[in-house]
């Protein structure tokens, strides 16, 4: 198992001395700059006196989503507004290595921070620039929330079952994917300005082409058949038996046989090896044809046992079953403790906060969580004071409301 450092305030890590200026708010800029803040960058959150929204997503009344996605980061409180806050963007520009926002297209020429201007202040900058359907395009300028894209790629389209409404994910889907690719973008653009010619670049992040990408062949699948891919609920369009079944204790498991050697192998555990050799299912194309018939065979199986009983059993019998678990039940799980998958941190509301470990794992360079979220404006002295502000001119930005510590408003439940 790989160390997991937790949480270590003096960690080095491979991405120290990046810095990186993030004007994003919500969560797919925020997950760009978390997945490179777990890795040593130095992220510094501009946020105006409202904050970022996902302080307002609060559960119980805790702001449970930024504690986990502004983690590892410090919070600069700006009014932007003002041409002295952004004037003190610039100077922060100067000294970063990437720049991150997620305003609608168009909203950061107006504010007087376009590519060219922030290019100019650092012509090694790495601008990275998150919206719904890019910088161009006929919906440049729509509104792009993560849910219009989850619609719209076809993920709804194609889950669910086929006899009731499409399905959006329950959680943020179109961001965390976006994030995730933006972070890759940001480090080949690093390495861009490392070997080549040293010049920034702008990366024109969309919620959409990310998420349309990591849902499969559907353009040349609906090509080479003519038609567009029902919904089958957990069941695969392409391989069988894949299904979640109902166990005796009314809980769940999941079972996927993608090759044909696992298929005979789940005939063999549940005693019908005579399947193997049947018509209907000798084939994986006859399988997938056949799902429903087959699925009613592997779940009155499944529903003689209990969910300890039939993990128990096929774990013996090398067949690919898992459990379908919630929350109460993955941070119970011997392998998630194991891995340490959820870590927990020190948290001034709720004495410690669990939440997921620095991902992906490195053996030689692994990240680290070294910061709790930041209070809003919390690291405004310390960021601006290096910068070389003296205390005096910080004092007068304060008193000018230029710098604050925001507004109080109240929360919103989080989805």
């Amino acid at each position: 198992m790989l160390p997991q450092k937790q949480f270590e305030t003096d960690a080095r890590c491979p991405l120290d001395g990046v810095r990186i200026v993030d004007l994003s708010r919500v969560v797919a800029g925020n997950m760009v700059s978390l997945a490179l803040a777990d890795f040593g960058a130095e992220v510094i959150k501009v946020e105006t006196p409202d904050g970022d929204a996902l302080r307002d997503w609060l559960v119980s009344g805790i702001a449970a989503n930024w504690k986990v996605y502004a983690r590892n980061k410090k919070s600069v409180c700006l009014d932007l507004r003002r041409d002295e806050g952004r004037q003190i963007v610039l100077k922060l520009v100067a000294t970063a290595q990437v720049f991150i926002e997620n305003f609608r297209p168009g909203t950061l020429e107006k504010m007087g921070l376009a590519p060219d201007i922030l290019l100019a202040a650092n012509p090694k900058l790495v601008i990275v620039r998150v919206s719904g359907w890019g910088q161009d395009g006929p919906y440049q300028h729509k509104p792009g929330f993560g849910t219009l894209a989850e619609g719209m790629s076809g993920f709804a389209a194609m889950n669910g079952f086929a006899d009731r409404e499409p399905v959006l994910p329950p959680m943020q889907l179109a961001d965390c994917t976006a994030g995730i690719y933006g972070a890759m973008a940001v480090m080949i653009a690093l390495r861009h300005v490392e070997v080549s010619d040293g010049r920034g670049q702008v990366i024109d992040l969309s919620l959409f082409d990310p998420l349309f990408s990591c849902l499969g062949p559907q353009a040349a699948s609906y090509k080479a058949s003519g038609k567009v891919r029902p919904r089958t609920g957990s069941r695969s369009t392409t391989a069988a038996p894949r299904n979640v079944y109902r166990t005796r204790d009314n809980q769940w498991v999941c079972l996927s046989a993608s090759t044909q050697a696992m298929t005979e192998r789940v005939f063999h555990a549940i005693g019908r090896p005579d399947l193997i050799d049947n018509p209907r299912y000798k084939t994986n194309a006859e399988r997938v044809k056949n799902a429903t018939e087959l699925d009613a065979i592997i779940g009155a199986f499944m529903a003689q046992k209990t969910l300890k009983e039939n993990l128990e059993f096929f774990d013996r019998t090398e067949v690919t079953v898992g459990p379908i678990y919630d929350i109460s039940q993955i941070i119970e799980d011997p392998y998630v403790k194991a891995r340490e998958v959820v870590v927990e941190l020190p948290d001034d509301e709720m004495g410690t906060i669990p939440m997921h470990c620095v991902v992906p794992r490195l053996s030689a360079t692994p990240g680290a969580i070294r910061l709790p979220a930041p209070k809003l404006g919390e690291h405004n002295d310390e960021v601006l004071g290096a910068l070389g502000l003296p205390a005096a001119e910080i004092a007068r930005l304060k008193a000018a409301g230029v710098i604050s510590t925001g507004k109080k408003k109240k929360g919103v439940a989080a989805k």
